[in-house]
C-alpha cells in the first residue's frame, strides 16, 4: 500500500532523513521505533507531505504521492494523527471529530462513519458536548484518532499516541490500534513506547540517524538483543 524510497528530508539546509526506505502492505500494523531525534516524526511528515523531500519517492498503491499537496494526500486516504493531538482546545468534542470529514473525499457517508466512531469511542460520545481542552490527556487522544478515523483512511499514520498518558491508558490505546487495524484500515505508528508498539506490529523499523537500521517482525524486534539493550532497557 506505501512504499518509500531512497527518502531524503528535513528542514533548511539540515538534512534529517537519509536514503530511507520502508514498505507498508495492506492491512499491516507497521511500527517504527527510534531515539528521540532520529527522524520518526519527520518521516510522517515527510509522507503526509507536511515538508517536501529533497530526494526519492512516496507511494501510495503504486502512485506516487510525494508532489501532491498535504490535502490531496489526504483525498487519497492517507492520514495522520499528529503528537501531542493538536486538537481545537474551545471547539466541542463533536466538531473536533468532525473536522476529519472536512476534506470533500471523506464526506460521503459521515454520519455512518461517525456512529462507527463513537462506538469505538465510548468515552467520546459521553464527552460530545464538552470542550476538546477540558478533556483528560486519554480522552485528548481518542479525540484525535476518531478525528483521524472519520476521514475515511485507507493507511492511518499514528504519531506517538501514548505520550503524556498514564500507564493504564497506554495499555487501552495499543488495544485501540489492534481493533482499528481489525476493521480494515492499515496502520503505521510511530512510538516511544517500543515493547508495546512492537507486541501489536506485524512487522518493524529501528530509525537510527535518519536511516533504517534493523527490519523484522514485531517478535523479531524484541527478540533482537540491539533493540533489547537499546530501547526495552533489558
Amino acid at each position: 500500500m506505501l512504499r518509500v524510497s531512497d527518502l531524503a528530508a528535513g528542514y533548511g539546509r539540515t538534512t534529517i532523513l537519509q536514503g530511507l526506505s520502508l514498505h507498508v502492505e495492506a492491512g499491516e500494523i507497521v511500527t517504527i521505533i527510534g531515539a528521540n531525534g532520529a527522524g520518526k516524526t519527520t518521516l510522517l511528515r515527510a509522507i503526509s507531505g507536511l515538508i517536501r523531500p529533497t530526494a526519492g519517492k512516496v507511494e501510495l498503491n503504486g502512485e506516487r504521492v510525494d508532489g501532491l499537496s498535504p490535502a490531496e494526500i489526504v483525498g487519497r486516504g492517507l492520514i495522520m494523527v499528529p503528537e501531542a493531538r493538536q486538537l481545537f482546545p474551545v471547539m466541542s468534542v463533536r466538531d473536533n471529530v468532525l473536522m476529519g470529514c472536512y476534506h470533500p473525499a471523506a464526506r460521503e457517508g459521515a454520519a455512518q462513519r461517525l456512529e462507527e466512531v463513537l462506538d469505538l469511542f465510548p468515552r467520546v460520545r459521553e464527552r460530545l458536548s464538552q470542550v476538546a481542552g477540558s478533556l483528560s490527556g486519554g480522552e485528548q487522544q481518542m479525540v484525535a484518532i476518531a478525528r483521524g478515523l472519520m476521514a475515511n483512511p485507507k493507511l492511518l499514520m499514528l504519531d506517538e499516541p501514548s505520550l503524556g498518558l498514564a500507564p493504564i491508558i497506554v495499555q487501552q490505546m495499543f488495544g485501540i490500534v489492534e481493533r482499528i487495524a481489525a476493521m480494515g484500515t492499515t496502520v503505521l505508528l510511530v512510538e516511544q513506547k517500543a515493547f508495546h508498539a512492537l507486541k501489536i506490529a506485524a512487522r518493524a523499523y529501528v530509525i537510527e540517524n535518519g536511516q533504517i537500521s534493523i527490519e523484522n517482525t514485531g517478535p523479531g524486534l524484541l527478540a533482537d538483543p540491539h533493540v533489547k539493550t537499546a530501547y526495552l532497557g533489558l
